[in-house]
Parts: C-alpha cells; structure tokens; sequence
C-alpha cells in the first residue's frame, strides 16, 4: 500500500512555492529603488568637527 499525496495536493504545494519564489524576486526589485547604501553610510561615519560644534552650542 503506497501513501501517495492526492493530485491538488502536489499542484498546492507547486503553487505555493512558485508564488513564494516570485514574490521574493518582485520584492528584490522593489528594493533597488531604495537608497540603503547611502543612509548605511551616513549613519555610520563619524560626525565632522563642525557638525559636533554645532551640536554643543545648542
């Protein structure tokens, strides 16, 4: 006796992984539109001198 998965089983499970896989690729090319590299490095840098100065006399 063999467990087999019915048909609508295996074309639900394809479906699903088809839409998990476009979905993450729709969502990749969202992404790009984004400017993460330049808020990234904008946090991470240090302050200069005068923006430090700047701060202080507030």
């Amino acid at each position: 006796m063999e467990n087999t998965l019915p048909t609508w089983h295996v074309i639900l499970i394809i479906v699903m992984v088809l839409g998990f896989i476009i979905s993450n690729i729709m969502l990749l090319k969202y992404m790009t539109r984004f400017d993460v590299k330049g808020k990234l490095d904008k946090q991470t840098k240090p302050e200069s001198k005068s923006e430090q100065e700047e701060k202080e006399d507030k």
